[in-house]
């Protein structure tokens, strides 16, 4: 997937946050060390490793094809990457309103570490999860 694909796909995810990412944002992010992208028909996953710790910075699924195990098998594979990279935990920000991504996180063993307050904008905190890789 090319930074474009990437933007265009976060662009569907996330038209309800205050901004989704640019093209531009995502050709940094990519040029940046220890940033890895996993990619599935229909879905992407941004990550990030370095001293020892990783973190989880976007998940993104077609909305026409989740629920059908793409995300899951991004953030099992998340969490094997940066393992293999060295990071012995795991950390996301999630919206405390998205309800279907914390089930998922749950479901696969990321625990609440803390919240931030405001972090997607007014009124919207994020919730910060942890993961023992």
């Amino acid at each position: 997937m090319t930074p474009e694909d990437l933007a265009r796909l976060h662009q569907r995810c996330f038209d309800n946050t205050p901004r989704p990412w640019s093209t531009d944002e995502f050709s940094g992010l990519l040029a940046s060390a220890g940033v890895f992208l996993l990619t599935r028909a229909h879905g992407f996953l941004l990550g990030r490793a370095i001293a020892g710790e990783a973190e989880l910075l976007t998940l993104a699924v077609d909305p026409g094809h989740r629920r059908m195990g793409a995300g899951a098998a991004l953030t099992t594979e998340f969490a094997v990457a940066a393992r293999d990279l060295g990071a012995e935990t795991g950390f996301l920000e999630v919206a405390a309103d998205n309800i279907g991504a914390r089930a998922l996180y749950r479901r696969l063993g990321w625990i609440e570490a803390g919240t931030r307050r405001g972090y997607y904008g007014a009124g919207l905190d994020a919730l910060t999860l942890r993961l023992e890789l």
